[in-house]
């Protein structure tokens, strides 16, 4: 009898570069300086912005504990799966334990895929808000440049998912230069605009004539004239906006930073006489940057912050396609944080936190849907010389950002086929999955399948990424008569001030879901990490007892915060978490109900007998 034709493996391509940079495009500092920072400015204001630097700072230090898990773990079992593998062959090795081996894995590979299955989606969302922004830059007379249009991203999301997708269907060796190429432009072009930015702020002191953006987001330098109604005054006949005159020339603005970094502002806009509360508006010294201000400040913004350092565990599902993984997986792993988390990001931050400044204080951040955007026009204006040459710098570096965004969504959308491809071989989810294709060698059904969830994914993180905290009084003046009524804004997509302060911001929503994944994920690696040491005679106190052991409570902490956080912090809405925590209670609920019927149908116990004899 003929044998059974042997299925298709991967090829041995990637070396510690390849292996790195696969990693770093996911954690892709281009894309979330621009994107993040928005979030960030929302979330929790009026002060916890202020702790920005310091939560990213405390998220590294999160990342690291679990990097070096992973490192080490990836030492013992160079296989792919990530830490679903790592899961079981850490029981299975073990004495009594091993009866748990299964459960453990199918535990850790379910919850993988709340990270790995949302966060494209979440990638799709951005920049399809990121693509609204530019076109509403190209094209003001039909889109908006302060609100995107729907229709526009809904149409990109589905174009863009499937895309990335054909990249990732075609072969790990075009999408390892793709992602090269990508980190060094984006590298390069967002430590340009760092060390601009920095030039701004240490050029532009107490006294100094700054620069502002005016409601249209042109950058001037004079200040503006309000109305009774406290907004600009815009001639209705010139379309220009009218000048407070000093001493009758325009009034020029003079930048004042001491005691002007906290502010009393009322609580409610609508009651300028109300209540008040202290809001942070710019850092006015260095030092102020990089301290943390308050604890429960720091832990909101490393809730937001993980988004941005994650993908370091990419490359250990990698296993299979590297030449050598025993030695360059754990160097990958430690070299692509350390990469893209303090040479780069600690540093962007930081720059970008020091520049705002009484022109662009972090209440007008936090209104926009694209600060970073908005600091490169005025950074870009001051050192070119004009406001033409401002928003070329800005569109050129746009580019480079979605460019970031397109690696980034290659990368996980590649990590999280694979996880998938792996479960499906040990027939844990539908064996389908863990089929090849038989040309490309690629995980060609689960990278179409989650194309399809990224789409769907990114398509309501868009629908109301401008509501709960997002939410301006300017929505309901932004959009032009001819716009309300174009096929780009179509009524029923398009929200009232009011309206989307009461929804909650959906692009929030797929974000504070995707990381609950992320820090349940790295929690359970750090206890395999625990457990694949415990035995071993190479086991280190510190390797693999209590740096695992810090991972395990940052990230519980960091999870506990979504439901403690809201009742702490003044301005951190109750919704976006707790619709978050649903997700992935619903995810985790389903779970269990999958693993215990389809054990029951297959025939399979859920806590092994014996251990299972190696072939």
């Amino acid at each position: 009898m003929a044998s059974a034709p042997e299925q298709p493996q991967m090829k041995k391509t990637l070396g510690l570069t390849g292996l790195t940079m696969n990693a770093m495009a996911l954690i892709a500092p281009g894309a979330f300086l621009w994107l993040t920072f928005a979030q960030q400015s929302q979330y929790g204001a009026p002060m916890a912005g202020a702790a920005i630097w310091f939560g990213i700072l405390a998220a590294l230090m999160l990342c690291f504990a679990t990097a070096i898990s992973y490192a080490e773990l990836s030492k013992l079992y160079p296989g792919a799966g990530s830490s679903y593998f790592f899961a079981e062959q850490a029981f299975l090795s073990k004495t009594n334990a091993y009866k748990f081996a299964r459960i453990s894995k199918f535990v850790i590979g379910w919850a993988s895929h709340l990270y790995y299955w949302l966060y494209p989606g979440v990638m799709v969302g951005v920049t399809a808000i990121l693509v609204g922004y530019l076109a509403g830059q190209l094209f003001p007379d039909t889109f908006s440049g302060s609100i995107n249009s729907p229709t526009l991203m809904i149409g990109f999301c589905i174009l863009f998912s499937f895309g990335v997708a054909y990249i990732a269907y075609r072969g790990v060796t075009g999408t390892t230069g793709v992602n090269i190429a990508i980190n060094v432009i984006q590298i390069t072009a967002l430590l340009i605009f760092s060390v601009i930015a920095l030039g701004y702020r240490l050029n532009h002191g107490d006294g100094s004539v700054g620069y502002t953006l005016d409601p249209d987001g042109n950058p001037i330098q004079v200040v503006l004239a309000n109305g009774p109604d406290g907004k600009p005054i815009k001639d209705a006949k010139t379309g220009e906006y009218k000048v407070e005159q000093e001493k009758g020339a325009p009034k020029p603005l003079i930048l004042s930073y001491k005691d002007q970094g906290i502010t009393q502002e009322p609580v409610d806009a609508a009651k300028p006489d109300g209540a008040k509360q202290a809001t942070f508006q710019f850092h006015e010294t260095p030092a102020s940057v990089i301290a943390p201000h308050s604890f429960n400040y720091v832990v909101i913004q490393a809730c937001i912050a993980i988004l941005i350092l994650v993908g370091f565990e990419s490359v250990t599902s990698m296993g299979e396609e590297a030449k050598n993984a025993k030695r360059d997986i754990p160097r990958a792993v430690l070299l692509s944080l350390f990469i893209q988390g303090v040479v780069c990001y600690l540093i962007e931050y930081f720059c970008a936190g020091f520049f705002l400044n009484p022109g662009y204080p972090m209440t007008t951040a936090a209104g926009s849907s694209a600060p970073i955007g908005d600091m490169m026009v005025i950074v870009g204006t001051w050192l070119f010389g004009s406001a033409q040459a401002g928003w070329w710098f800005m569109f050129i570096q746009a580019i480079t950002v979605f460019l970031a965004l397109v690696g980034t969504t290659l990368s996980c959308i590649c990590t999280g086929a694979r996880v998938t491809y792996a479960m499906g071989r040990d027939d844990e989810v539908p064996s389908h999955f863990g089929i090849l294709h038989g040309k490309n060698l690629t995980r060609h059904r689960a990278i179409w399948s989650l194309a399809a969830v990224s789409a769907v994914v990114g398509n309501f993180a868009v629908l109301m990424y401008l509501c709960g905290p997002a939410a301006t009084d300017a929505m309901n003046t932004a959009l032009t008569d001819a716009q309300k009524a174009s096929f780009w804004y179509p009524s029923f997509l398009v929200f009232s001030a009011e309206t989307a302060k009461s929804l909650p911001n959906s692009l929030l929503i797929v974000t504070l879901a995707s990381n609950f994944g992320t820090f349940l994920l790295y929690m359970l690696t750090c206890v395999v990490a625990i457990v694949a040491f415990r035995e071993h005679q190479s086991f280190s106190g510190i390797k693999h007892m209590v740096i695992p052991v810090f991972g395990v409570l940052a990230n519980l902490v960091c999870m506990l915060f979504y439901l403690v956080g809201p009742f702490m912090i003044t301005g951190m809405s109750k919704l976006e978490p707790f619709i978050a925590l649903g997700v992935a209670a619903l995810w985790g609920l389903y779970g269990t109900w999958y693993f215990v019927v389809g054990s029951g149908s297959k025939g399979r116990t859920i806590l092994l007998n014996q251990k299972p004899v190696a072939a």
